[in-house]
């Protein structure tokens, strides 16, 4: 035991094994719905060949890279944040690297992104834009990544949705009626104001406490009413219905382990090939510096300057996932902000991804276990973390009107674009444009004005593209 708290530094962080091994459960739980989801996502759109991912393969493949890459971060960088395939970078792929090429191409280029990613940051010119980021904008980064995956639970929840109209876009309840009129979005509804609650009254274990209760009700309410999943039953849950029926087994299938190809470049040419790796890795790259600033931040675990323990280990870690998730099929790998969720939960080291990566390995066997807690339960845990993370934003001083722009831009664009990245792009873009209105131009980093260009470059890149008639 002394081994292992000087290997994972976990009394020297205010931590206990019990604090670690309920915080990695607790993330675990955050984030099981990527097992359902991803394939959704993958399974969901046929290449140009025509050929379409299997739902029980894209599960298997999901889980064994999120646990490998759980636990690989946890015992490199020994910190508590957890891996999974990554929402947004997922969707580009079934979205628009099908559409030109063959799945097994499309994954080649998530490799290519993780290789120079790997080395990007092995250089140390990832962790030298990393330091460039004035506090402000890290401040404001991990405010805006909790209000994000608080949107996240909202509509995971069924809490808000599109109106499917110009004005409003959004509204209450899941088809924005105004309305919640479904009986898990009143389970989430219990459970967010009971987890609220025991936070309030600092009980230890309050958000797993909350999970399990809501859990508890879901699969209570399930075995009387029979609601269903939504996609077959209107008003049912969103992803899986909690429901302890047949058997909790299943062998996973892990044939899509290395069906990848970089034919890319000649069936689509070089210059389509590279303007898809440069959105793959913009993307990657800054989802992951956001999310590690501000996962680092409400772990307590950075210093006045934002940086986190063993950063550069963790920069080229988390380019790893992205090879190891394009060589699983399973998309990129990237840390997830539901890890927030553990960490409220008192997760502080490495530990408690040991905990996580084991369970998500040993969800490959006991895939229909996975599923008993539902998105709704699950979504409580993510609000209550995004407020937690969205408080950050009180140690920024915004009475300057240079400084209150770009950090507001950036607070509000993650949840109302729903990526990370864009909202640091156009944070990036209004504080070189501001702070240079303001007189103090000599203060930005030069590194922060060329990443500001690159993403100009990012958000212009299908105006780009069209030009190129790509």
């Amino acid at each position: 035991m002394n081994r292992l708290d000087r290997f994972f530094e976990i009394s020297a962080r205010g931590s206990t094994v019990a604090s670690e091994l309920r915080g990695g459960l607790v993330t675990f739980i955050a984030m099981a719905y990527i097992i359902v989801l991803n394939p959704i996502i993958l399974g969901g759109t046929d290449d140009v060949a025509g050929n379409s991912l299997q739902f029980a393969q894209v599960s298997a493949v999901t889980a064994l890279a999120a646990g490998v890459m759980t636990i690989l971060f946890g015992v490199v960088a020994r910190l508590p944040f957890g891996f999974a395939a990554g929402l947004g970078i997922n969707s580009f792929v079934a979205t628009t690297l099908v559409g030109s090429l063959t799945w097994a191409e499309a994954m080649g280029l998530v490799v290519i992104n993780g290789v120079i990613i790997v080395v990007l940051a092995a250089t140390g010119l990832r962790r030298l834009v990393f330091d460039a980021v004035p506090m402000p904008l890290k401040v404001a980064i991990t405010a805006g990544i909790g209000l994000f995956i608080l949107f996240i639970g909202l509509v995971d929840a069924g809490f808000v949705g599109s109106t499917g109209a110009a004005s409003p876009p959004v509204g209450l309840g899941g088809d924005g009626s105004g309305s919640i009129g479904t009986v898990p979005t009143v389970v989430f509804v219990s459970t967010l104001l009971l987890t609220g609650a025991l936070v309030v009254r600092r009980v230890p274990g309050a958000i797993l406490i909350g999970l399990a209760a809501g859990t508890v009700a879901a699969v209570v309410i399930e075995a009387i009413w029979h609601l269903g999943v939504a996609a077959d039953h209107p008003g049912g849950w969103s992803l899986s219905a909690p429901t302890l029926s047949g058997s909790p087994f299943a062998v996973p299938d892990l044939s899509l382990v290395g069906a990848v190809s970089l034919d890319s470049f000649s069936r689509i040419g070089a210059i389509a090939a590279i303007m898809f790796v440069f959105t793959l890795v913009f993307a990657n790259f800054f989802d992951a510096m956001g999310t590690f600033t501000g996962l680092s931040r409400e772990a307590g675990l950075a210093d006045e300057n934002g940086v986190f323990p063993r950063l550069r280990a963790a920069l080229i870690v988390e380019g790893a996932g992205a090879v190891v998730g394009g060589a699983a099929s399973a998309s990129s790998n990237t840390v997830f902000a539901e890890s927030g969720a553990g960490i409220g939960e008192g997760a502080r080291t490495g530990l408690a991804n040991l905990v996580t990566g084991a369970l998500f390995l040993a969800a490959m066997f006991i895939s229909p276990l996975a599923s008993v807690v539902p998105t709704e339960v699950a979504a409580a845990a993510l609000v209550v973390v995004g407020v937690m993370m969205a408080s950050h934003l009180r140690h920024v001083d915004l009475s300057e009107f240079s400084v209150a722009l770009p950090v507001v831009l950036t607070v509000v664009t993650m949840p109302f674009s729903y990526s990370i990245a864009n909202g640091i792009g156009v944070g990036f873009i209004a504080w070189v444009v501001m702070r240079s209105a303001a007189g103090k131009a000599r203060e930005i980093s030069p590194l922060l004005w060329i990443v500001a260009a690159g993403f100009l470059v990012y958000f212009a890149r299908g105006w780009i593209e069209s030009l190129l008639g790509m």
